[in-house]
């Protein structure tokens, strides 16, 4: 199973009643299936890890293995958060679970014959990293069809708490098994590992909602999920500090097989030690992040947590015996989910349902190359300059970014927007019902406002604006009457009609909020004149 995180912590502390989640049946069930499978996971990544230092001694093949791992979630999140909008949840992991049972399985037979190489550990890892990939966004998503809505923060916390769990107990457990009966039994328990989720997932009786022919299909899906993150300026300020972020932090993650080995003289034990010390000290910065935030804020919170795990990167530059570097584990642990869960908390709260999936797996993207590329270039520079300074070279830029004050200011959204759908659209007034594919469709809207409306009117349409180009419009404009300047129409252009339909059912209650701004600068006794303009093919 891929090793994922099937909800992010929530953005406070636990409400009472924090394990209620785990009296619903269901998702008991898959929860402990879950963190079993993440546990297997941690231990299939401990054991190629370490393989392919056995394998060869250069940082940039030890490097190469995280950036196999990492890439696919920058090529494929994109279309995995398509596909687990538009199929079914449910099969979709059952198949991709099967296909990781089956790459560990060939990794496993591998390692026991003798025949592993770098270059298969590699290609195997990136054959794991696109299940990863395609589960990611769809063990994100199924959460709330698992408790009622009033639970559903409390499943949040619980998921994150047993990913966290799993990070802390999976890689020492599998570095002890590396280490006493090899790497090939290491692979089997991941093996089995995917058989209990599949056997969870088969259990589960998942209920589909009846089609209403405004089902999306794969292309419209892809098209939507990159206009929605280009259109959003609260989505991209969070898809920046992402990026920036992990193309410094990915260092730690891509060298520290070697600082283990190398640096601190130790084996796949202590390497599993390493990164089980990572997962204590995650599990302590949930904890403590309630009261943290409260005290920092969130920007604060964020920032402090860069600062202070640049100079955890730096000290592993420097550290050489294990008895300090442990300790140092758990401080980085605590830095890695504060960052982690500000940011996907943050992702998830700005997110609507109908595109839910597919924002989170543009953000995955941004994570996913941002690690790669991250990973590839320290391991280049550790070949280069050496593992301490290429480490002390991260940890330098990660506490630049971290005191930039420009920087600082760049705020995270604060995701409080109230974005489930309005539902007062009416159906559009048509003579005959257009075919769902017709288009392309214009629509305008023709209001009246007085001049000295007129700019506040403009302030609160620019808003508007970028709610109608993230729910479907691939252009959006205003005009003027030439000869009746306090005649304004706004006018957009969708896809097809049936986007269109979509476009009714995505509207927001905070959107609702806006619109109801715009009519209140609108004069006159008849509401804004609204006009549906199809395409039409012209005969040649």
């Amino acid at each position: 199973m891929s090793a994922v995180d099937i909800a992010p912590p929530p953005a406070a502390s636990a409400p009472p009643g924090a394990f209620a989640p785990l009296k619903q049946r269901l998702f008991a069930v898959l929860w402990l299936a879950t963190v079993l499978g993440n546990v297997g996971s941690f231990m299939r990544d401990v054991a190629s890890a370490w393989l392919v230092t056995d394998l060869s001694p250069s940082p940039f093949a030890v490097s190469a293995i995280q950036a196999a791992g990492t890439l696919p979630a920058f090529l494929l999140a994109i279309p995995a958060g398509a596909l687990s909008d538009i199929l079914d949840r449910r099969y979709l992991l059952i198949g991709i679970l099967a296909f990781l049972a089956g790459v560990s399985s060939l990794l496993s037979v591998l390692a026991a014959t003798g025949q592993a190489s770098v270059e298969s550990l590699v290609a195997l890892t990136f054959l794991g990293g696109i299940g990863a990939a395609l589960a990611a966004p769809s063990w994100q998503a199924i959460v709330p069809e698992l408790v009622p809505r009033s639970d559903l923060k409390a499943a949040v916390g619980l998921n994150s708490l047993g990913f966290n769990i799993a990070r802390a107990i999976g890689p020492a457990v599998g570095g002890l098994l590396v280490a006493v009966v090899g790497a090939s039994v290491t692979y089997l328990f991941d093996v089995g590992s995917d058989l209990v989720v599949i056997a969870a997932l088969l259990w589960w009786k998942r209920r589909i909602a009846p089609s209403d022919g405004l089902r999306e299909h794969l292309g419209g899906a892809l098209r939507a999920a990159l206009r929605y993150a280009r259109a959003s300026a609260t989505l991209r300020s969070v898809l920046l500090r992402s990026a920036i972020f992990f193309l410094c932090a990915s260092a730690i993650w891509a060298l520290l097989p070697i600082v283990a080995r190398r640096e601190l003289g130790g084996g796949p034990g202590l390497y599993g030690l390493l990164l089980g010390g990572v997962g204590l000290g995650a599990i302590l910065g949930a904890v403590l992040m309630p009261r943290l935030r409260a005290r920092l804020g969130q920007d604060g919170l964020l920032t402090a947590a860069m600062g202070l795990m640049a100079a955890v990167i730096a000290f592993m530059a420097i550290v050489n015996a294990a008895a300090a570097a442990l300790p140092a584990t758990l401080v980085l642990g605590i830095c890695w989910i504060v960052v982690l869960t500000t940011l996907n908390g943050t992702v998830q709260a700005i997110l609507p349902d109908w595109v839910r999936g597919r924002g989170l797996a543009v953000y995955l993207t941004v994570q996913g190359g941002a690690m790669t590329v991250g990973s590839l270039f320290w391991g280049a520079c550790a070949g280069r300059i050496g593992v301490p300074a290429t480490l002390l070279a991260a940890a330098g830029a990660l506490a630049l970014v971290a005191g930039v004050t420009a920087f600082r200011r760049l705020a995270l959204p604060a995701g409080e927007a109230d974005l489930t759908p309005s539902g007062h659209w009416t159906e559009p007034e048509v003579a005959t019902a257009p075919e769902h594919d017709r288009g392309p469709v214009m629509v305008s809207v023709t209001y009246r406002i007085p001049a000295e409306r007129r700019g506040p009117f403009l302030a609160a349409l620019a808003r508007f604006g970028e709610e109608r180009r993230r729910d479907g419009a691939y252009a959006w404009g205003v005009a003027e009457d030439a000869a009746d300047p306090e005649r304004i129409v706004e006018w957009f252009f969708v896809e097809s009609w049936a986007e269109h339909l979509r476009q009714h059912r995505r509207v927001s209650k905070a959107d609702a909020d806006i619109q109801a701004e715009l009519l209140g600068y609108h004069v006159g006794e008849a509401a804004p004149e609204v006009t549906h303009l199809l395409g039409l093919s012209l005969p040649r």
